[in-house]
């Protein structure tokens, strides 16, 4: 995702990582003590939290990453020219799981606002979060041009703890199927608007199900009861089961997972097998070369107790691997996994997730594409 951070009145553009667990946003940039004031050398450069204020002990003993590659924090570093202690924070990147340390500071973000159905560039919505300034080699592993993660947990130094009246704190995340293609996220209650069907709004297409807390995570989490292929099913509501926006596919702990592959695999018994691609254990042949796929996929299906289902379909469920061979797109995450099953992005693509946190509730659409919209369908143009 693209944010902008404004500051001192200058706008520079960052592609961030969307992370609905992260506990606060950080990002390649440099704190300086004389922002605070007018600093001419350096106008973009946020301000930096002082290791004496509140808010770097809160986020040090409450709202910190954790991980067993951190290292102590100490409050040694200061600022050249200015004396005062810096505030240095553990952060860890999700996709190599490295820990490394960047400075707390003060920020200002801006996103555009829209009339749900068209985007207003001229219009541009503040929130003013503490975020982290990380050095550049902490993003060595991330996607080309992503410099940053951007929070939307639950955690107090997230974004949706800064959004205030007329937003209500209410998350809509649209991912894209195709990296050519952009996705959408919206912040407010809604109505959400995609095309061709304009005059639809996407939240009477939505099932909701109660968000749940866990613990020792800023994260969300869902109450499946079971998981049902083709009239078969299995019982997973001892299990927990987080929502993931840097896990590519579904992971799923090994007892899970093996129960999950041999429903599917009698599902599609006429169907010829091939050599399973890493990081998956069942691949099908497919006859049509492409996307296409030329057998049918019976639907998987997330069952909750209150009867309500997400409908995981084809599209979400089998990843295209080479020209004729299309793997179930769900992982074996070990037989010690911390949670039953983790939803990655691949299965929430041209889905829309509601994430409500004003009545603690996801609004799940399941595929859009049978509703015959995508993702990729807001109108970025303008009226």
């Amino acid at each position: 995702m693209m944010i902008t951070s404004w500051v001192n009145r200058d706008i520079f553009y960052k592609n961030l990582l969307i992370d609905i667990d992260a506990p606060f946003t950080w990002y390649d940039c440099i704190a300086d003590w004389k922002s605070l004031v007018v600093n001419k050398d350096c106008p973009t450069c946020p301000a930096p939290v002082s290791c004496q204020e509140y808010a770097c002990t809160d986020v040090r003993t409450s709202y910190s990453y954790e991980s067993q590659s951190c290292l102590p924090i100490t409050n040694t570093s200061t600022l050249p020219g200015w004396g005062e202690c810096t505030c240095p924070v553990n952060v860890v990147n999700p996709v190599n799981r490295t820990c490394g340390q960047a400075l707390l500071n003060y920020d200002e973000f801006t996103f555009a606002q829209s009339d749900s159905k068209n985007r207003f560039p001229e219009f541009l919505f503040r929130a003013n979060p503490n975020a982290g300034c990380a050095p550049i080699s902490m993003f060595d592993s991330f996607p080309e041009n992503v410099t940053g993660v951007m929070a939307f947990s639950t955690s107090r130094y997230a974004f949706p703890a800064y959004l205030f009246q007329p937003f209500t704190k209410t998350l809509g995340i649209c991912l894209p199927s195709l990296l050519s293609t952009q996705g959408v996220m919206f912040m407010g209650s809604g109505p959400y608007y995609l095309l061709p069907n304009s005059d639809v709004d996407i939240r009477s297409l939505l099932s909701y199900t109660p968000l749940l807390s866990h613990r020792d995570s800023f994260g969300y989490f869902i109450a499946v009861k079971e998981i049902v292929v083709k009239g078969r099913s299995i019982d997973v509501s001892n299990s927990s089961t987080k929502l993931s926006t840097i896990e590519p596919y579904t992971i799923m702990r090994t007892d899970i997972y093996k129960q999950v592959v041999h429903m599917f695999s009698i599902a599609t018994m006429g169907i010829l097998r091939a050599r399973p691609v890493a990081p998956f254990g069942l691949c099908l042949k497919n006859r049509i070369k492409g996307t296409r796929f030329s057998f049918q996929i019976p639907d998987i299906v997330l069952g909750f107790e209150d009867g309500k289902k997400w409908r995981i379909s084809s599209s979400n469920s089998m990843k295209q691997v080479k020209k004729d061979v299309a793997c179930l797109a769900f992982v074996d995450g070990g037989a010690e996994s911390e949670h039953g099953i983790v939803i990655g992005t691949f299965q929430m693509e041209d889905n829309f997730l509601l994430f409500d946190l004003e009545n603690s509730s996801l609004g799940f659409s399941s595929s859009l594409l049978r509703n015959k919209t995508s993702c990729a369908n807001f109108n970025f143009t303008g009226p």
